[in-house]
């Protein structure tokens, strides 16, 4: 009886502590957690011992792993990674900035045009990843068409399908697709800004570029910081445009490491060779291990940072 009494205590005390009311709120996050994460990441770690197409699964030890030193494709898209990454980031963030900091001035049409520049990141990437594969098409391609009409280009460009336009034009449609995201963020950051910093910026004759760097870049460090990071993890991981626009090609020279992943894993329209989930397997884990240590060094690298300064 006591005991039961004492127990009862014990839970009145926890609910009142708001002890069990966070565990019954964190219950649903937890099952999806385990459902989303857990499993299939222990499921991803079986098979990557097995010579697996979906169908039958052939054990095979650690063929995966030393195949994964030979395959020069893969290697390629790493560096393909690396190039379109850079590319997209040395457009993205400049863009994002500016376009923010006009933006965020309480102007006649700011809004419209957040909105309209936002718009990209509500929409699937492989639905406008789509309207930009018309609009490079070779033939009836809206871009070739205009060229041609301004007199830029005399024949039609095969953008797509060349090796000296393909990366280019991917790139062009990433930046397109993700700029207005991270816009947002940094408008949220400047309004963070006190106003009677700029004012005092202006009592003291400092001109918009000295304000700018002065004060708009220091003081929206630690959301720029952020928004960096997010950029970099994205842009390693991007492969959905990349997929729809070219799969990866002519001759894999857009093949990033999760498009070639994916093509391991679910194969593509375009790609002939049949199903290796395990040997995808392997791959993920050593892709997600780069990305990790590329985010990992941009931590530490602007920790350093905030230490200077």
């Amino acid at each position: 009886m006591n005991s039961n009494k004492s127990l009862g205590q014990r839970l009145k005390k926890s609910w009142d502590h708001g002890d069990i009311p966070m565990w019954l709120m964190l219950i649903p996050t937890i099952f999806f957690i385990l459902v989303m994460s857990v499993y299939p990441f222990t499921w991803l770690i079986r098979y990557v011992f097995y010579d697996y197409n979906g169908f039958k699964a052939y054990f095979v030890g650690f063929e995966n792993f030393k195949r994964i030193t030979g395959d020069g494709i893969y290697w390629k898209s790493v560096l393909h990674t690396f190039e379109y990454a850079l590319c997209k980031l040395l457009f993205l963030l400049p863009l994002s900035l500016v376009t923010a900091v006009l933006l965020q001035r309480k102007r006649f049409g700011s809004g419209l045009m957040q909105g309209i520049y936002f718009l990209p990141t509500v929409i699937s990437s492989a639905v406008y990843s789509l309207i930009w594969y018309f609009i490079f098409a070779t033939y009836n391609g809206v871009l070739n068409a205009f060229l041609q009409g301004i007199g830029v280009i005399q024949q039609p460009v095969d953008w797509l399908g060349s090796g000296k336009t393909a990366m280019a034009a991917v790139v062009i449609v990433a930046v397109w697709g993700g700029f207005g995201n991270y816009m947002i963020l940094l408008i949220s950051g400047l309004a963070g800004i006190p106003s009677d910093v700029y004012e005092s910026a202006q009592i003291d004759g400092a001109n918009g570029i000295q304000t700018f760097f002065k004060i708009t870049l220091p003081m929206l460090g630690p959301v720029l910081k952020v928004v960096i990071m997010l950029a970099i993890t994205t842009a390693f991981k991007d492969y959905e445009s990349i997929l729809v626009l070219t799969a990866g090609g002519p001759n894999n020279r857009t093949h990033v490491m999760f498009s070639y992943i994916f093509q391991m894993v679910f194969g593509t329209s375009r790609a002939k060779t049949p199903l290796q989930i395990g040997y995808g397997s392997v791959l993920s884990i050593v892709s997600a291990l780069i990305v990790g240590i590329i985010t990992i060094a941009y931590l530490k690298a602007s920790k350093k940072m905030d230490d200077i300064s």
